[in-house]
Formats: C-alpha cells, sequence, structure tokens
C-alpha cells in the first residue's frame, strides 16, 4: 500500500520529523497544514471526493477526472489547482495529474486551549 498521512503540524513537528528523516528513520509521506481551519479549507467534501477518485488511478486528465466525480470541467479545474499548491495532486510532464498514492491516512490532534 501507498499511503499519505494527511495531517496538522507546527513548524516545529515537522523539522523534528524532517530530522529523522535525515538520520535515516523512515517518515512515509506526509502533507501538513499548520492548523485544522486551513486543512478543512483545503479539503472540502468535493476536493476529498477527487483524491478518492483518484487514488491509485495513475495519471488522467482533469476532463478525466471531472468525468469520474460527475462534476463540471471548470469546477474540477478549479480544485485541481488548490489541491497542486497543497502538495497533494502531482501534474505529468505531459501535463495530467495524478494522485499518487492509492491510501490516506488523516492525523491530527485536538487539544485544549491553554
Amino acid at each position: 500500500m501507498n499511503a499519505v498521512t494527511i495531517g496538522v503540524s507546527s513548524r516545529d513537528e515537522t523539522n523534528a520529523r524532517f530530522l529523522r528523516a535525515m538520520a535515516g528513520e523512515p517518515q512515509g509521506a506526509w502533507r501538513t497544514f499548520a492548523s485544522v481551519a486551513d486543512l478543512w479549507r483545503t479539503l472540502t467534501p468535493k476536493r476529498w471526493a477527487l483524491l478518492s477518485a483518484l487514488a491509485g488511478a495513475g495519471p488522467v486528465s482533469v476532463r478525466e477526472a471531472a468525468h469520474r466525480v460527475g462534476r463540471e470541467v471548470k469546477a474540477v479545474h478549479a480544485d485541481v489547482q488548490v489541491l497542486l499548491n497543497a502538495g497533494l495532486l502531482e501534474k505529468t510532464a505531459a501535463g495530467a495529474i495524478e494522485f499518487p498514492f492509492d491510501a490516506v491516512h488523516v492525523d491530527f490532534m485536538l487539544r485544549a486551549a491553554s
């Protein structure tokens, strides 16, 4: 299984994970957000559906992605741009888009206000 962990991480937590990786400790694939609000703003229900439709599918055109989720190409194109900017989708040399994972793990903790 080729999984990505999507989570909320402070700069210190991200730096610590980077240092562990540089020391040779496997960290797996991560995509992190600075806050839960940023995560939810980026990963709307329609974008989650898009990632789900693209998981394990290999490279596809935006038109094909729109067909898979039953949405307008223009709207899917806008969502693709957000997901590309967030590092969740990749663009191939041929211009196709790809979600290079077949599974997603979401990891964040809600803590009491201090």
